[in-house]
């Protein structure tokens, strides 16, 4: 029979560790490159990266939304509240946030993404605290008030212009639309006119309450940093703002799903007054959790990820039929993209297209050969390394790998799946990707005749 002072002992040795959940990820030599991983009472995440070489620190939020999660209606509303939680709380106005980071020296944004919001400050080592302190004020305090929501309408108002105005970039929204159709993940993340002009304080305010509590919620930080200390200074900040929220729930899980994207020899043209025709030609790729991921990325290095790549050989260096060409893959928690961009004068579109069609049925039917793959792999392998040489990047790393797979892995462990993947496997996933029949976007002053010969392209 148990007696009650060891029901308290266990009770309390219970409590102890629903106070706070300390992992260690990845164990780093000598505590360099150590991941570490606290979760708190109300399912926060804590993680950070430790580097005692360098002076600064990056820390950021992550949020468990995207442009996903919006209904139609709601198109636009991630990215708005984005600009939103700048413009003020209860502790600090918009004027004071920005001042706090400026007067450091800090640099301190935010960025949109289909799936994830992420919020960030990079400082020197000894103001880590300061940009703990506003980063957390602004997640957890913001106050969205209607004139500010009006006010900040006209920036993204003109930030969606700004973007129309590039179609080097548009043209990869008009591709999401072409493979996913008007759902979510086809919609534009920045929303159209239409869906920002009609989004209201009350709106946005129901928004932020629903994705924007602790369980959704990942906190990241790398650099010169102690790992309690950012823990306990985290901690101290929401709790400031009543945030922690209930003591019992867990973590969101990332999310899954199983969507089959069979999109297949779809063509969409706008037609603008630009100088240059902008295409991607593409096709359904992998989702990001796909084990086939590794060789899949030295699939798209080999084939448009470098100076020494067959793109980039075959249309700019041997034909000068474009300045920029490159391919890239796109991985969401259940489905993929893969696509070819190239930018050239509109006399020369079908070329392009042609071309870049041959080498991609080529390399589906017969793969690469053995030094590509050999290449291929060095390359992917010393540009992720020479990608992680500073503080942001390592915090964005950490936080979309707890957010995004709920596991770390090390540099070591990321180089070692690289120089794993073998030839056979590249080959295979090009026959699976590769072989599907594409879709085409293009943005340029096509006329007629030469719009009605695009569905040669992917016939």
């Amino acid at each position: 029979m148990t007696s009650p002072s060891s029901k308290a002992t266990a009770r309390t040795s219970s409590e102890a560790r629903a106070v706070a959940r300390t992992q260690t990820l990845v164990k780093g030599a000598d505590g360099i490159g150590t991941v570490r991983r606290t979760t708190l009472p109300g399912g926060l995440r804590v993680v950070t990266e430790t580097l005692p070489s360098v002076r600064s620190a990056t820390f950021g939020i992550w949020a468990h939304v995207g442009s996903r999660d919006e209904t139609r209606s709601l198109n636009g509303a991630t990215h708005y509240l984005e600009h939103l939680l700048f413009k003020g709380t209860d502790r600090r106005s918009a004027l004071d946030i920005s001042a706090a980071l400026d007067a450091v020296g800090g640099e301190m944004n935010a960025f949109t993404a289909k799936e994830y919001t992420c919020y960030y400050a990079r400082v020197l080592d000894t103001d880590l605290p300061l940009a703990i302190d506003v980063v957390c004020d602004m997640l957890t305090g913001s106050l969205i008030r209607e004139e500010d929501v009006d006010v900040e309408r006209g920036a993204i108002l003109e930030e969606i212009a700004m973007t129309e105005d590039d179609p080097g970039d548009g043209v990869h929204d008009l591709f999401a639309h072409t493979m996913f159709g008007d759902n979510a993940l086809g919609r534009p993340v920045l929303g159209t006119v239409d869906t920002v002009n009609a989004l209201t304080a009350d709106r946005i305010r129901r928004f932020y309450k629903k994705h924007y509590d602790p369980t959704h919620l990942v906190v990241a930080c790398a650099g010169n940093v102690d790992h309690a200390k950012v823990v306990r200074q985290v901690r101290a900040a929401f709790e400031k703002a009543g945030a922690l929220g209930d003591a019992a729930a867990r973590p969101i899980a990332p999310r899954d799903g199983r969507r089959a994207l069979r999109t297949a020899g779809r063509v969409e043209l706008i037609g603008r007054r630009t100088e240059q025709a902008h295409v991607i030609l593409g096709m359904p790729g992998l989702a990001r959790t796909d084990d086939r991921r590794w060789a899949l990325g030295v699939l798209n290095t080999a084939l448009g990820g470098g100076m020494s790549s067959r793109l980039f050989q075959e249309v700019r260096e041997k034909r000068g039929l474009a300045y920029s060409v490159y391919s890239y893959t796109s991985g969401f928690a259940d489905c993929g993209l893969f696509g070819v961009y190239a930018g050239c004068r509109p006399s020369q579109v079908h070329d392009v297209l042609r071309i870049c069609r041959d080498e991609l049925d080529q390399v589906a039917e017969h793969g690469l050969s053995d030094d590509e793959i050999e290449r291929a792999i060095g390359q992917l392998r010393g540009s992720t390394v020479l990608g992680l040489e500073d503080t942001g990047a390592l915090m964005n790393r950490i936080g979309k790998s707890e957010l995004c797979w709920g596991e770390q892995l090390s540099v070591d462990d990321m180089l070692a799946r690289m120089a794993s993947v073998t030839p056979d496997e590249v080959r295979e996933v090009a026959r699976d990707i590769l072989g599907r029949r594409p879709s085409l976007s293009v943005i340029g002053p096509l006329k007629d005749k030469q719009a009605a010969r695009l569905h040669d392209a992917v016939a």
